[in-house]
């Protein structure tokens, strides 16, 4: 197989990667590349959910990896070691040696002494892919309010993401009045006060431009120990687009347009999804840009879909 430069081999992965493949088959020739540009015993290729960064799907078919795949999992998920694929996940450097981690005492790795030496293997190289600003493992939050509101638990999260709300939105109580809002929003359907569709839930954006998603439910425990359970939890930008595009002043037209301009749809094929002319789409995005405050569609995702700055 023909030896491949460092640079023909990055081009080569890109390449792989942009090519709309499926995933197993990215796998397979991102590694294939990877083989042609350094000797390869053994191959592990996972993907992960890049919020809980937990493995959704592995490629391995050398031997050894093979028969030890649980072996390599449990000590992935269940044990302390070097080179954690989460923690090059989250780090500023997401490739590692095991040789450059243990200062080449691959004894004090776990990994090393109890699966791979066992299996004839050395060194280990790890890389995590990681695309954007993926690798952000936020979770979500928890407050367990007694029936009067009053808080009976509050997991560290909870208060972490809370805390980014505008001080005035708490009205001098301890919990933001977004809390309590569909604290009593939840009672009230339960009471059959209100209409009984989905479970009471809202968002709300933080001061530093994150938007979080906060819902209630009720866990029913023994008599007089009901209590009300608030999730809080990021989300994306994204989520929040039909209620910024509202709060614009967008018309009906306006906002369909403004959404698949989002999207990266080029005016024809607005003009072909809507069954309006061109010159027509150009009149709304005009519209569009007017009342969002901003000048080109790139200005207007950079509005709309940019990340937060770091709170």
């Amino acid at each position: 197989m023909r030896r491949l430069s460092a640079r023909h081999a990055e081009n080569e992965i890109i390449r792989h990667c942009h090519r709309g493949l499926d995933v197993s088959t990215v796998q397979r020739q991102v590694l294939r590349s990877l083989g042609r540009l350094m000797p390869v015993d053994a191959a592990f290729f996972a993907t992960t959910d890049p919020e809980t960064l937990l493995f959704t799907s592995a490629w391995c078919t050398e031997e050894p990896l093979t028969a030890a795949t649980e072996l390599f999992l449990d000590n992935e998920f269940g044990r302390r070691d070097v080179n954690k694929f989460a923690a090059l996940a989250t780090s500023t450097r997401h490739v590692a040696s095991l040789d450059g981690a243990t200062g080449c005492d691959r004894d004090s790795s776990l990994r090393y002494r109890d699966i791979m030496r066992p299996l004839g293997l050395g060194d280990e190289l790890r890389a995590a892919l990681v695309a954007g600003s993926s690798g952000d493992t936020q979770s979500p939050g928890v407050v367990l309010l007694a029936e009067g509101l009053s808080v009976v638990a509050i997991t560290p999260q909870a208060e972490h993401l809370l805390s980014m709300i505008e001080p005035a939105a708490s009205a001098g109580h301890p919990l933001p009045i977004v809390v309590r809002a569909v604290a009593v929003a939840l009672r009230a359907v339960e009471r059959g006060s209100a209409p009984a569709t989905l479970l009471p839930s809202t968002r709300i954006q933080t001061a530093a431009g994150r938007w979080l998603k906060v819902h209630a439910s009720h866990l029913h425990g023994s008599p007089g120990e009901d209590r009300i359970a608030i999730v809080v939890e990021p989300t994306e930008a994204r989520a929040a687009v039909p209620l910024m595009l509202a709060a614009y002043g967008l018309s009906r037209r306006e906002a369909e347009v403004a959404r698949l301009v989002l999207r990266g749809t080029a005016t024809r094929a607005i003009a072909d999804t809507l069954h309006i002319s061109a010159h027509t789409v150009q009149d709304h995005l005009k519209a569009v840009f007017d009342k969002v405050g901003v000048r080109s569609r790139r200005d207007l995702v950079g509005r709309l879909l940019s990340p937060p700055r770091s709170d």
